[in-house]
């Protein structure tokens, strides 16, 4: 793709955001599209939030799990970036109109405590520059209708991000076995999901290292302060207004995320 076509591609996801009407997927309109002009597309869309005042606070590996590479009908990870709007604070309604067709999922998150830049890091690398991990629901989400994705539509969609909700107890990484740690997750106090660390690409923190050696190649350092989201544990579950949603992890506590009411349109 060229860059008239790549930009075009990015303005029409951002419209899909502004105007909250998905979109057809980005390869029945580019078939030519690779999975590098994905993530250029991508970057394109990073660039226009940074320049509007947004921040990029860290990356999430997507599609890390067997389980959510078969629910998506795709066969590798992929990365995205975590802006500034994309953190919510735990228990705190989240607004429900920022979103399409939102979905959530349980993960242990990494706050990195030093930076870590690829190629090259090892998994002893990625233990040194971990600060703490907390346990986190991610909130996908897709701007592409009804969830046609392919690899290249999740990439260019900057990997289905949608919204981030940390615990609020941050435990040093030799709390928890992180191949091990079982997690249970819950909406509106029924269990729909059960699963465990090594289902995201056999340990979370080989995720980390995934995505270091991955984004270190483009120029991308993971930066001390930014969180990383290695992955779901589990399926994603669609999510709707007024819903409560839990992920309890051995060793690392519980989380969660508080989806708003929808408002009703305003009245003149």
């Amino acid at each position: 793709m060229d860059a008239t076509a790549i930009n075009d591609a990015a303005d029409r996801i951002l419209r899909a955001y502004d105007k909250r009407i998905p979109i057809s997927p980005i390869v029945e309109d580019f078939p030519e599209a690779t999975t590098d002009d994905a993530y250029r597309i991508q970057q394109e869309q990073v660039r226009q939030w940074v320049a509007a005042g947004q921040t990029v606070n860290g990356h999430k590996v997507g599609l890390s799990s067997a389980a959510m590479q078969r629910q998506m009908g795709v066969h590798q990870p992929d990365y995205g970036h975590l802006l500034t709007g994309m953190f919510h604070l735990e228990h705190q309604p989240i607004p429900a109109g920022g979103y399409l067709q939102p979905r959530i999922e349980p993960e242990i998150a990494f706050v990195l405590g030093r930076d870590l830049t690829g190629p090259g890091v090892t998994v002893a690398d990625a233990f040194r520059a971990v600060d703490y991990v907390v346990p986190a629901l991610e909130i996908v989400d897709s701007r592409i209708a009804d969830w046609r994705i392919s690899i290249v539509d999740t990439i260019a969609d900057n990997a289905s991000s949608g919204g981030v909700v940390l615990g609020s107890t941050p435990y040093p990484l030799n709390a928890v076995e992180l191949p091990l740690a079982g997690c249970t997750f819950s909406i509106n106090g029924h269990i729909v999901g059960t699963g465990a660390g090594s289902a995201v690409l056999g340990s979370p923190i080989n995720a980390l290292v995934w995505l270091a050696n991955t984004v270190g190649p483009l120029g991308i350092t993971l930066a001390a302060g930014h969180v990383v989201l290695p992955g779901s544990m589990t399926r994603a579950e669609p999510i709707r207004p007024g819903d409560t949603v839990t992920a309890s992890v051995a060793g690392l506590g519980s989380v969660t995320a508080v989806i708003g009411e929808e408002q009703p349109p305003h009245q003149d």
